[in-house]
């Protein structure tokens, strides 16, 4: 008999239409079956002995909230019979009602050793702790999780003992790292297969994108960077084990269902017997050549725009012509960020990476490319390169003419007629959370308000030297040595000056955006634990709000 190995993940969601993912024990047909008698089927296919179906969900009811059982074979395996969670809902909302997006990143997803938690409570738990104890109440639209849902190179001592046992020990390369597509599988299985994270992925829509952590630390910093890699005995099976699992795990989830029918590789993997082939060339073509598949995507929530632009896979490397965005990607933002004047209220970008830094990141990390690309010579340009991998100094401000392209493609969006009321980058990565808001000079900024919102992590650990560096970067003092570096690299003034607004905040975190109509509001949410552990939430983990502003609207 067939059984649910994982999920299920609700995760394209519209007023009519929805798509499940699965993953299952052997081959079946999987089943999505509603409660009001909308209902999908879909065939398993195959990836190196694992089985997967993204069922798709048709006659939905716009502005109702049904819920969903997952069938296998027959036999009913979702919900569980003893789950202590309400049911898994499909919710189909209205195009007048409010958009609520909550993000964050980066999830460590350790399971708490002896009851406790090495790195606090998970905000995603304490997220599903509060829907399940009001499941009528206020809920997210959609979850962005915007980078390292797995940590590839930084095992849980579970998941180390597990791949010891598996290669009778760790002393050859890669070491306690993954190797292999069936390691990754692990990861997936120790991250979502946590009680309330599964129930949460199960009824909230999600979308996805990778960082750094889902393949490797640094991932993409330079080319002398990626040449070391490729001259090691392992590499090449980590970053096609990492295209394919994220292809299935993370990727095929986020395409809408005419994007699905339209997919070549899609139907070729479930075409056949066993995909595992396909799915390795079609991850080979990924690595070698930037433009053989786009990673970024779009998806709108009525009147709300979502852009999740891939800013790390999609890098020019060369250090004269180094951009965060391929041609390719860089025109297909563009496009989508301008296209339709009018018909949204609110434009989101999405991208693990901050755009907007704290001040003395951002000049440290120009001053690093411009040694990198030679300005001062060969001697500055190995530090340069030596700098920007001890100090991961590879976000937007590492490229930046791309960094400019972003601030001039901002404000274009935001200007003129049937401009949007907010143009935000949501973002992640740095460990801490923050609201900054660029100037353009002169006052040739665009109409609508441009935020730079970031928030991390979900769940991990912020030493306190981090915390100190970070506060200190935001500080006069830190741009007056930013100025100096930035000198020293004759390195012209960025096209914005910007100031932060909100934070830094740290924790176990995540942020919250309500989009109705013109309006936004932003909340600031953190993981506490309050000593009442439930079933699902050893911690019992709670959401307590830190900060709650409007930022447009009334």
């Amino acid at each position: 008999m067939a059984e649910l190995r994982l999920g299920p993940l609700l995760r394209y969601a519209d007023g009519t239409t929805a798509t499940v993912w699965v993953e299952t024990s052997r081959p079946c047909a999987a089943e999505v079956r509603c409660a009001d008698g909308a209902h999908g089927t879909a065939r398993t296919f195959q990836v190196a002995g694992h089985h997967y179906a993204l069922v798709p969900v048709t006659g939905l009811t716009p502005g109702t909230s049904t819920p969903y059982e997952v069938i296998l074979d027959g036999t009913r395996v979702w919900p569980p019979p003893d789950s202590p969670f309400p049911p898994s809902v499909i919710r189909s909302g209205l195009t007048e009602d409010p958009v609520r997006v909550v993000f964050g990143s980066c999830r460590w997803a350790a399971p708490p050793a002896d009851g406790k938690d090495p790195v606090g409570p998970d905000a995603l738990d304490a997220l599903a702790t509060r829907l399940a104890a009001d499941p009528d109440g206020e809920r997210p639209d959609v979850l962005l999780l915007l980078g390292d849902q797995v940590y590839a190179d930084e095992l849980s001592p579970a998941t180390r003992r597990r791949l010891a046992e598996r290669r009778g020990g760790l002393d050859e390369p890669p070491g306690a790292q993954v190797a292999d597509y069936e390691e990754y599988t692990q990861l997936y299985d120790e991250s979502w297969s946590d009680p309330a994270v599964r129930w949460l992925l199960s009824t909230v829509p999600s979308c996805m994108i990778f960082d750094d952590h889902d393949v490797i630390d640094d991932w993409n910093t330079s080319a002398a960077w990626l040449a070391d890699m490729r001259a090691t005995s392992w590499w090449r099976e980590r970053i096609l084990s990492g295209l394919m699992s994220y292809w299935v795990y993370q990727h095929l989830g986020n395409l809408t269902p005419s994007e699905l029918a339209e997919n070549p590789l899609y139907a070729a993997v479930r075409a056949t017997p066993d995909a595992t082939a396909a799915l390795r060339e079609f991850a080979a073509r990924a690595d070698a050549d930037l433009a053989s598949v786009r990673w970024s995507y779009r998806r709108d929530f009525g009147r709300v725009r979502l852009l999740m632009a891939d800013s790390r896979a999609a890098r020019v490397l060369d250090e004269e012509a180094r951009a965060m965005l391929d041609p390719g990607e860089a025109a297909w933002l563009r496009e989508q960020a301008l296209a339709d004047p009018g018909s949204c209220d609110h434009l989101l970008i999405g991208s693990s990476l901050p755009w907007l830094l704290p001040h003395l990141m951002h000049d440290t990390e120009r001053w690093s490319a411009a040694l990198c690309r030679g300005e001062k010579g060969p001697r500055w340009a190995r530090l340069g390169e030596r700098l920007r991998r001890a100090a991961d100094l590879e976000h937007w401000a590492a490229f930046p003419e791309s960094f400019a392209d972003l601030a001039g493609l901002l404000a274009e969006a935001g200007s003129g007629p049937g401009a949007p009321a907010t143009v935000s980058v949501l973002s992640g990565d740095v460990h801490h959370a923050y609201v900054a808001e660029p100037s353009w000079p002169d006052g040739r900024g665009p109409d609508a308000r441009v935020l730079q919102l970031t928030c991390s992590p979900v769940h991990n650990s912020v030493p306190l030297s981090m915390r100190l560096g970070l506060r200190l970067g935001w500080g006069g003092a830190a741009r007056f040595v930013g100025r100096r570096l930035a000198g020293h690299g004759r390195l012209p003034r960025p096209p914005v000056d910007w100031r932060r607004t909100g934070g830094p905040w740290f924790g176990n975190q995540l942020m919250t955006l309500t989009l109705h109509g013109r309006s936004a509001r932003l909340r600031l949410e953190q993981a506490r634990a309050s000593g009442r552990g439930e079933r699902g939430n050893p911690d019992g983990a709670r959401l307590v709000t830190v900060e709650e502003s409007v930022l447009t609207g009334p």
